[in-house]
């Protein structure tokens, strides 16, 4: 995998989440920032869903950069680190909208989410939580 550019950094992930939605028998559909708020449409079993995707794409990152009040509860947050190297694949941690508003560190001017605080097996690759 050739090293991603940080200016693609949001649309990359946005593609890696939609194909392992696809793979997992989700049909889905990529907002192009359209809708705000929203990056991919997904309905299975005549369910939709709401995904909100943020990427990463360097390990020295400490996570994903996100405003706790701009987290919408309804939907469900895949975080993805891109890792930043051409060997690794990436990874992904899936939140729903509640548990990603309860572990936004908010500072005054900006929110982030702790890569640490995810990286378990409540949210790494938990797909099964979009149901």
């Amino acid at each position: 995998m050739a090293e991603i550019q940080s200016s693609s950094t949001g649309l990359s992930g946005e593609y890696f989440v939609a194909a392992e939605l696809l793979r997992r028998g989700y049909t889905v559909g990529i907002t192009m920032g359209n809708a705000k708020g929203i990056d991919i449409l997904a309905e299975k079993n005549d369910k939709q869903f709401i995904v909100q995707v943020k990427a990463i794409y360097k390990q020295k990152n400490v996570g994903w950069p996100i405003m706790q009040n701009k987290v919408r509860l309804d939907c469900f947050y895949v975080f993805v680190n891109l890792n930043g190297d051409k060997m690794s694949e990436p990874e992904y941690f899936i939140c729903t909208g509640k548990e990603t508003f309860t572990l936004v560190k908010q500072y005054e001017t900006r929110g982030i989410m702790n890569r640490y605080s995810l990286n378990n097996e409540d949210f790494k690759g938990r797909w099964d939580k979009i149901i």
